[in-house]
């Protein structure tokens, strides 16, 4: 953010704070600073929306998610590891999501007959229902938040956020 951008639209740093901040440090720590806490607040933002508009679906952006690596399987079962990796999470979160899933009977797991101690997931047919209407619905409504952003805007979005998160890996990977 430069001294001529209003800062009316933002919530965090206060001017004050900035302004106390830019008296420590120099610009472009100012800049990281409200660059990470603008992400910050934007990825609630994001929460909250996703939250409201997948309540009456799947539910919850996990469950979202993991039922989208499933309906992008088109059939075919999907080792537990496999949502595992693509979600990014541990493995008793999707133990505890697909057992969720299949409660709601919209997942079924089963032993893989190579191998006993993995779990293969398939959807159900309600799940594919429940999917296929929740990506329809947020489809629209995704479309709509993105209105004013061309493809290559979005490109680059992704590729910056990727950065992001990669810097944030890096340094979350070092020793203190």
């Amino acid at each position: 953010m430069t001294d001529d951008d209003s800062t009316s639209d933002q919530n965090f740093p206060t001017p004050y704070l900035r302004e106390a901040y830019l008296r420590r440090f120099p610009l472009a720590a100012a800049q990281r600073l409200e660059t990470v806490f603008t992400l910050k607040l934007v990825s609630q933002q994001i929460n909250n929306m996703l939250n409201a508009w997948l309540e009456g679906t799947a539910g919850s952006p996990a469950r979202f998610m993991a039922l989208a690596v499933l309906w992008g399987a088109g059939g075919r079962p999907v080792p537990h590891q496999e949502i595992i990796a693509a979600l990014q999470v541990k493995r008793a979160t999707v133990s505890a999501l697909m057992f969720s899933l299949e409660q709601d009977g919209l997942v079924q797991s089963i032993g893989d007959e190579k191998d006993r101690r993995r779990l293969l997931a398939t959807l159900t047919a309600k799940g594919k229902n429940v999917i296929t209407s929740a990506m329809e619905m947020n489809a629209h409504r995704l479309e709509r938040v993105f209105v004013d952003l061309s493809p290559d805007e979005l490109d680059v979005i992704q590729r910056l956020l990727r950065r992001m998160r990669d810097g944030f890996a890096k340094v979350s990977n070092e020793k203190n």
